[in-house]
């Protein structure tokens, strides 16, 4: 990597923290670091909510994706649309509303209200091991593009230098810092990869006539994709619109209800198709440059002896000239950090107010709230790199962590919407039947079904518990 490069590289994250030291010395209160103030607009809103949703993990996930399957890996993100939507028309008005009188800061407050103060804690929990994990996945993203850009750099020192970097800024700045920067960072990878990714790219490989010959015809096609895999996407993506602390949070920090649906209605087009094509195309092309021998990394390796998810870092690598490549790559650490930090934010306002709060009966001083906040961040972050150390897939450990919180909390919040007086006691049932059973299933890894994934099987026992224990204790009133 160039000195040039290098310097876009310092000059980018230098302004980032920057963000995030400006905004330490502009929050004064909780709402100020958990919600924005609540006076977020629509546009702001929505980057963001798209920038936390994708992020660099699911792009970098998407490119290796794109390298094994082509366009079908798109279908990842029609998720996410699904998901952004639905949530916009049946979760919203809800939720704003009653943010707006109670002052919630955080999801779990929500199933406080509806249920009792022992399931928001069983909530809180779950949901900051699943958001500390998710981070993880998020700092492993940006260390994978860094040891594909910058070979002198192995993957270790590559995790512990991204993870350092994610923790301090948003120990620093708060949602504001958050949301600021997801605008500026989404606007610069989407931009990026319009103008500059993926023209190079596609140039370097030869053009149309090239791809076309190098892959056969089901690269191209959208039904490149089993049923069963479909499923396992919608049952783990679909649902996390409604668990995900980080999209709570910012409906919680619009300014009005109207404001939210807009977002999320421009979180889902962004979602898909324009970042799921991009994606994949990405990895599409990684995967002819390797197959013409045009990757110098990559060099006599076979296809068994790759890495998918470096297809779009170490194609960029080869494709960008000097400054360009430095502008890219800051793009894609942008998208990295966006969501590493919404993240880190969602598991810090978990333990602080649904946990902590929850199990300290020592009420704690208000003008300490912000210290507070960023002590647990900082302790999150160090967790979270510990994590990323560990594990070797992003998209796997993506996924792992949105099944784990999905199947424990996505029934009760139905619950929560649609019924009249549910109990709490159907909700406790369904939160650790459903979260254990899926991480039983994930680290015992038996022969399932139809190789359907282990979310699911956990969704359903928690929905079989939560309403056959509702109904008998409503029955026996």
């Amino acid at each position: 990597m160039h000195i040039v490069d290098i310097i876009i590289f310092i000059i980018y994250f230098s302004l980032m923290l920057g963000v995030g030291f400006y905004y330490y010395r502009k929050n004064k209160t909780e709402e100020d670091y958990y919600v924005g103030g609540r006076s977020m607009t629509k546009w702001h809103i929505g980057l963001s909510v798209v920038a936390t949703d994708v992020g660099g993990g699911f792009s970098i996930g998407l490119g290796g994706l794109g390298f094994v399957m082509g366009l079908s890996g798109s279908w990842l993100l029609f998720t996410g649309l699904l998901g952004a939507w639905i949530a916009g028309v049946i979760l919203i008005p809800k939720v704003w509303k009653l943010a707006q009188e109670k002052k919630f800061l955080t999801f779990p407050q929500v199933l406080g209200h509806y249920y009792s103060a022992p399931v928001a804690l069983i909530a809180g929990i779950i949901s900051a091991i699943g958001y500390t994990g998710f981070t993880s996945s998020q700092i492993l993203a940006g260390a994978k593009l860094a040891d594909a850009a910058i070979p002198e750099i192995n993957i270790q020192t590559a995790v512990i230098t991204m993870g350092i970097i994610i923790v301090i800024y948003t120990a620093l700045g708060g949602l504001k810092a958050v949301i600021y920067t997801d605008t500026i960072q989404w606007t610069i990878l989407i931009s990026g990869l319009i103008f500059i990714g993926i023209p190079v790219s596609y140039k370097l490989v030869g053009g149309w006539v090239v791809i076309s010959s190098t892959l056969s015809p089901q690269y191209f096609s959208l039904q490149n994709i089993s049923w069963h895999q479909l499923i396992n996407w919608i049952a783990t993506i679909v649902p996390i619109w409604f668990v995900g602390m980080t999209l709570y949070q910012r409906i919680y920090a619009s300014k009005n209800k109207r404001e939210a649906q807009k977002a999320w209605f421009i979180a889902g087009l962004f979602e898909w198709p324009v970042m799921a094509f991009m994606g994949v195309t990405l990895g599409l092309l990684a995967r002819v440059a390797f197959e013409n021998g045009l990757i110098d990394q990559w060099a006599g390796l076979t296809i068994n002896y790759i890495d998918p998810e470096k297809g779009i870092p170490v194609l960029l690598v080869q494709a960008l000239p000097v400054g360009l490549l430095g502008i890219m790559l800051s793009a894609y650490f942008s998208a990295i950090m966006s969501t590493a930090d919404s993240c880190l934010m969602a598991a810090s306002g978990n333990v602080l107010t649904d946990i902590f709060d929850k199990l300290n009966f020592k009420k704690r001083k208000q003008s300490k709230s912000i210290l507070y906040s960023q002590i647990i961040t900082l302790i999150l972050g160090a967790l979270a790199l510990i994590l990323a150390l560990k594990m070797s897939n992003v998209l796997e450990l993506m996924l792992y962590s949105y099944a784990f919180m999905v199947s424990g909390l996505f029934v009760p919040v139905l619950g929560a919407l649609f019924l009249k007086k549910p109990h709490p006691a159907a909700a406790i049932a369904a939160m650790i039947s459903g979260g254990t059973t899926t991480i039983i299933l994930i680290i015992t890894k038996p022969k399932l079904p139809y190789d359907l994934d282990p979310n699911v099987f956990g969704i359903l026992l928690s929905f079989m518990l939560f309403f056959t224990i509702n109904s008998i204790i409503n029955t026996n009133k």
